[in-house]
């Protein structure tokens, strides 16, 4: 008799749970809303709700289920396997349908077809599957952003002619750029852990209506990995992964693991990466190889020969990132948020600068950077409502810590220099949206406050003596943004969406000079400027193939405290040194785009831009009372500063191809062409530095069922030497040599393959062989050569 019980309550347990079902989004996990579930002849059928959660209990056990959502492919299955497999379902995004991707471009979620300038869309699936060391990888692995690197802990993305301060960085919503960010490369993007990455969305083009000052190129919008609540028994879910590569015997370990209930959650996450030195390819210029070394014993430097010159010593660094969110969701009105991130490095070495050489010597015996630590406290609410105002209101504010060193040794000098920078940068922004008919309307208020220490300090070696040296920036200074604006979003018929938008930002500097160390002519930089920017554009559906995209916009920087007030050797020779009369720099720009469905299987995309900048801020040579030169760090410097002393001209084409040639098999293309001169000071024109030169990647993806394989190709154009900015013909030492001695950046390629394939529903392995034929080449403006060639293995296990 008690057998017979137990049987019929395992039974109606069996029925209980085969009544109910939950859909999720396959990579995301996420629940998904608005899935229609339906049986063959469309007799019974239901939706999701919100949770993603559906009674089933209309259907008959054995007739089959079919479940559709509008971005996701089919999937069909019985009672019997929905029960089997706990109650859930999961869909698989349908890469087809990209116009039916949300975007955040205007702080809050809208339709693709609802933006008039050009988007890239970085998903989950497509993180996981190529297994970005940094976050300046992730974004190269796009083929629409070059990347360049000094070190190996670095990535400076270059986007549409324009790097560094002239792009915006922003995580969940916070504005990462901070008042020390310089116009040179910059790595702070390496802060961010990839795989605590949920999506990223790459705005190109300007982008100061909504983000503000730096916005010139392009905005890079990072989104981390989300808490997600639970309505089952199942409280406990995450991922553990690790990832061995052989080029730079780089080991990763990571783990993620979310504590969801009906109205909290709780996530953490962690990332330990150590990287070795870099391997560089056998075939390529001998002009990369690193022959000699320097190293110091008892106090003396040396030089030693390199048993194996492809090996880039030193280049090895270790990093860690920590990520810790908590979420509340007390009704269906509001939605609360805190986060806490951390980042931090080992120190690691400025490689480029370690094998320049001066009259036949090596420069420098030491050049490295201090740990790079980043701290973010973020707390975000959402609140939706029904009034006159909003619709939808969200608050977001955080509180940032930036720390970072530099430190450097001329050969066989025995002072260390070095100078640390700390920035306290706080930030609130206010968005709101209301929707009309068929309208919506956008606007909201942003303040941002930087406090910048910075210290300078030098010590002799042999017997640690402290010298006095001065710090890079002045100690205590601050910068300030103040901002309003507004959006408006209109849909004058179903195939004809225009938006149009301004903003005006007030900035207020205040720096104070230390006349200790040198005699300046002024003391003090007071600065208070005001830039008013706009924009307007449409998206058109002119036939259901063919989709047309244009935008006209402004954009602006302000002066920074780098820009200002900085004090430092920014190449061989010369020193750049404060400048208060700065002025804020002013972007023009017009982008057209058309994306055509040329058949079912055939999708081809191309885009044009053009920029004008005007009042450009610039290194030129520099007087000070007069004089063109100084001392620094005991040797005679030319003297330069940052200056109102250009313009420049920047368009170029941005195209894409996608032939599916089955389900299962497709060919993927991407292409950039950028073109930019700069104005010199004797009225002729030259190149632009960061107009990268022709770059793109090809691939052809075979995906079904629990394999995925991607044979590519990444390939550059070619550099001439008169190709080059002046500034960069100046850097012989990062570039080969031509027939005539001339620097140049050679083209080159790579041949690669990826597979990646499920060994059970929550094991999963990655295998891929980078650089397949070993090429030696540095990309573009780097310091440090690329892999040879490189094999990857990962594994990731979800619970």
């Amino acid at each position: 008799m008690r057998f017979l019980i137990l049987v019929l309550c395992f039974f109606s347990c069996v029925t209980v749970m085969g009544q109910e079902v939950v859909v999720l989004d396959k990579g995301t996990k996420e629940p998904l809303s608005y899935v229609a579930i339906f049986n063959r002849n469309k007799t019974t059928t239901t939706f999701t709700a919100r949770q993603g959660k559906a009674d089933l209990s209309k259907f008959k056990s054995r007739e089959i289920i079919i479940f559709k959502h509008i971005s996701h492919h089919e999937f069909s299955t019985t009672k019997a396997e929905i029960a089997a497999s706990g109650g859930k379902v999961y869909l698989t995004l349908d890469e087809s349908r990209l116009e039916e991707v949300v975007l955040s471009v205007s702080r809050f979620k809208q339709r693709s077809k609802e933006v008039p300038q050009k988007t890239i869309s970085i998903k989950p699936e497509d993180i996981a599957f190529h297994n970005p060391q940094t976050s300046a990888d992730l974004l190269q692995s796009t083929g629409k952003i070059f990347v360049q690197k000094s070190q190996m802990g670095g990535g400076s993305p270059m986007i549409r002619g324009f790097s560094t301060n002239r792009l915006l960085l922003t995580v969940d919503g916070v504005r990462m750029n901070n008042a020390i960010f310089r116009s040179g490369n910059i790595q702070n993007i390496i802060s961010i852990d990839p795989l605590a990455v949920n999506h990223t969305e790459v705005l190109l083009g300007p982008g100061s209506v909504i983000y503000g000052s730096d916005a010139i190129g392009g905005v890079m919008n990072f989104f981390t990995l989300k808490p997600r609540f639970s309505f089952k028994e199942e409280r406990i879910n995450g991922n553990i992964f690790t990832r061995y590569s052989t080029a730079n015997e780089e080991k990763t370990t990571h783990a993620d693991v979310n504590f969801g209930f009906e109205k909290w959650a709780f996530l953490t996450s962690v990332t330990y990466s150590d990287f070795g030195n870099l391997k560089m390819g056998s075939h390529g210029p001998n002009d990369y190889l690193r022959q000699e070394y320097v190293e110091t014993r008892n106090g003396e430097d040396i030089l030693v020969q390199n048993k194996d010159p492809r090996i880039q010593i030193p280049t090895g660094y270790n990093q860690i990132n920590l990520l810790q969110k908590i979420a509340w969701q007390p009704n269906n009105i509001w939605d609360i948020t805190l986060g806490a991130y951390y980042s931090t490095t080992s120190d690691f070495s400025r490689y480029d600068r370690l094998y320049q050489k001066r009259n036949g010597q090596f420069r420098s015996a030491d050049w490295y950077y201090g740990p790079q630590s980043w701290f973010l406290g973020n707390l975000q609410l959402s609140k939706k409502g029904n009034g006159k105002l909003y619709d939808k209101a969200k608050f977001t504010g955080a509180y940032q810590n930036f720390g970072e060193s530099r430190h450097d040794r001329n050969f066989e000098k025995e002072i260390l220099y070095s100078t640390s920078e700390k920035v306290d940068a706080y930030s609130a922004n206010l968005d709101f949206e209301k929707a009309f008919l068929k309208d919506k309307l956008f606007y909201g208020v942003e303040y941002v406050i930087n406090f910048i220490d910075s210290q300078g300090a030098g010590e002799n070696i042999f017997n640690g003596a402290a010298v006095e040296h001065p710090a890079r920036y002045p100690d205590g200074s601050s910068w300030q943004s103040i901002a309003a604006y507004t959006g408006y979003q209109m849909e004058l018929n179903n195939t004809l969406h225009m938006q149009l938008g301004a903003r005006y930002n007030a900035i207020i500097l205040k720096a104070n000079f230390d006349d200790s160390f040198y005699e300046m002519p002024f003391s003090s930089a007071n600065l208070s400027t005001g830039a008013l920017t706009g924009s307007i554009g449409m998206n058109w559906q002119a036939r259901e193939n063919v989709t047309w995209k244009a935008n006209v916009a402004t954009a602006f920087r302000a002066p920074n405290i780098d820009d200002v007030g900085k004090i430092f050797d920014s190449e061989p020779g010369s020193v750049v040194v404060p400048n208060p009369q700065l002025k804020p720099e002013y972007a023009y720009n017009a982008e057209m785009g058309i994306n055509w469905k040329v058949t079912e299987h055939i999708i081809f995309d191309l885009s044009s831009f053009y920029t004008i900048l005007d009042n450009a801020m610039v290194r030129r040579d520099f007087n000070l009372d007069g004089e063109r030169t100084m001392e620094y760090q005991g040797e005679i410097n030319n003297i330069q500063a940052i200056q109102n002393a250009a313009g420049a001209w920047v368009y170029g084409f941005e195209g894409g191809l996608e032939i599916k040639f089955t389900p299962a098999l497709r060919w993927i293309s991407q292409l950039t062409i950028t073109k930019g001169k700069e104005e010199l000071d004797n009225g002729e024109t030259a190149p632009l530095r960061h107009a990268a030169p022709l770059f793109g990647n090809s691939h052809l993806v075979f995906n079904i069922n629990k394999i995925k394989l991607d044979l590519f190709g990444i390939y550059n154009g070619q550099f001439n030497f008169e190709d080059l900015a002046p500034s960069e013909q100046g850097k012989a030492y990062l570039y080969a040599a031509d027939e005539n001695g001339n620097p140049y950046s050679p083209s080159w390629y790579t041949l690669n393959f990826t597979a990646h394939y499920e060994i059970t529903k929550d094991l999963s392995t990655t295998v891929s062989l980078e650089n397949i034929t070993d090429q030696r080449y540095r990309t573009y403006s780097s310091g440090i050569a690329a892999a040879g060639r490189n094999f990857i293995l990962a594994l990731r296990y979800s619970f």
